[in-house]
């Protein structure tokens, strides 16, 4: 039986591995430890804020590990996760099928999807616990002809009890995450090694024949047949560059921005985060209240109970690159100017809530969908690999992205790494 690696446990690294283990030996490499959620008390978290013990970002990960912080020239703030289950850990679990650029490249991932639908709890039963001000928002957007539309959530709601803690690690289970998949994949046979970070992929001949990984002290080789990255949108380049493989400068990051105002007894923190989402050309809004912003930003200095704060997620453009260590990336003119088109946009919304312009104020600008650096053409529409990999070498990423999605990602993600793991089980 030929013996699988694939490098990470997120969104696309589990689909892949639940997909190939039993016709393929299949080992997973993951750079981080067993998930373990933030289990902080929210009195707790308040009086750690009011200590002024958090003054840089990247300090979240004292009291949070999974969540890395990295920042780039211009303090852009970039967040992954680093875990058994990689960012979806992190994320709203959002459902949302966003592939209209990989179709435009003649990729259809209309059977992945329906897979997926049947493979994970999906649903917008959440509507029926939205608190007040949701309710008064959407509305508000629907009156200003902004099409809102309730976002599915992959999470069991008769487990759900609103706590609005999904990206701090979901205390009941409710929320779905890629440990699911990861879970199937052992069940069957797979092996999970954690601890265990990929380096550098090993290449003969233009074959590769496994990795080098570094765990703790310890510098280990494995080898495979196969070879399949799933690191992520800065993983990824970041292990091809190292094995003499470049990648495009076509970074984006999905930066998101929040404008926030004190509203007494809102309650956003407790709640399930984007309930519904409002699709713009470059950008989508959503209510989301921004614990980063919170925690580091000192214009969110009201309690967490009283902050309603709007998100603006940008679709950014395609420049920027991971060099070692180093992340480049900044935000065009372009950009900017659509954030702040969206800032103005979400001020006249909260406007209509009844808070003057004066009383809002902006969250901290932070990213956390890498991807574009290995970016899916019409020519690889069938066999979905990139030219510039071995043959016996694929990713299974966002970095297959052709452009930024201004969207949440995981479910593409994971559609795409199931057609791979079609195209290598035909091979």
């Amino acid at each position: 039986m030929k013996k699988v690696l694939i490098v990470g446990t997120g969104a696309g690294g589990a689909a892949i591995a639940r997909e190939l283990q039993g016709p393929f030996e299949v080992t997973i490499l993951e750079a981080g430890q067993e998930y373990r959620p933030f289990k902080m008390s929210p009195k707790l978290q308040e009086k750690f804020k009011r200590s002024g013990m958090l003054f840089d970002e990247r300090l979240i990960q004292l009291l949070f590990p999974v969540m890395k912080i990295q920042k780039t020239a211009d303090r852009m703030i970039l967040v992954r996760g680093m875990g058994t289950g990689g960012t979806t850990t992190l994320s709203t679990a959002n459902a949302l099928p966003m592939d209209h650029d990989l179709r435009k490249a003649g990729i259809d991932l209309d059977p992945e999807f329906k897979e997926l639908t049947k493979e994970i709890p999906i649903s917008t039963k959440h509507q029926k616990r939205w608190r007040e001000d949701t309710f008064r928002l959407f509305n508000i957007f629907q009156e200003m002809g902004l099409d809102p539309k309730p976002t599915p959530k992959m999470s069991d709601e008769e487990l759900c009890t609103n706590c609005g803690r999904c990206i701090l690690g979901c205390p009941t289970g409710a929320k779905w995450d890629s440990r699911k998949f990861l879970n199937d994949a052992q069940t069957k046979g797979a092996r999970l090694i954690t601890g265990c970070r990929v380096e550098q992929i090993v290449i003969r001949n233009g074959k590769a024949e496994g990795v080098h990984c570094r765990s703790g002290l310890k510098r280990k080789f494995y080898s495979a047949d196969l070879v399949i990255l799933a690191a992520g949108g800065f993983g990824t380049p970041r292990i091809l560059q190292n094995s003499g493989i470049g990648c495009e400068s076509r970074l984006f990051v999905d930066p998101v921005l929040c404008v926030a105002c004190v509203r007494p007894n809102s309650f956003q923190n407790r709640e399930i985060p984007m309930p519904f989402i409002s699709q713009q050309e470059g950008y989508i809004l959503s209510p989301y209240f921004d614990p980063l912003s919170f925690y580091f930003n000192k214009k969110w200095r009201a309690p967490a109970k009283n902050i309603l704060s709007l998100m603006i997620k940008l679709a950014d453009t395609n420049a920027g690159k991971v060099t070692g260590k180093k992340i480049e990336k900044t935000l065009t003119l372009q950009d900017q100017k659509k954030l702040e088109e969206a800032a103005a946009l979400c001020i006249k919304i909260l406007q209509r809530l009844g808070v003057k312009k004066e009383e809002t104020f902006l969250g901290t600008i932070n990213a956390g969908h890498p991807g574009g650096m290995l970016p899916l053409t019409h020519r690889e529409a069938h066999s979905m690999h990139p030219p510039s990999l071995p043959n016996n070498l694929y990713a299974a990423d966002a970095s297959l992205f052709p452009r930024s999605l201004g969207n949440p990602p995981s479910l593409t993600i994971m559609a795409m790494a199931k057609r791979i793991a079609k195209v290598i089980q035909s091979l």
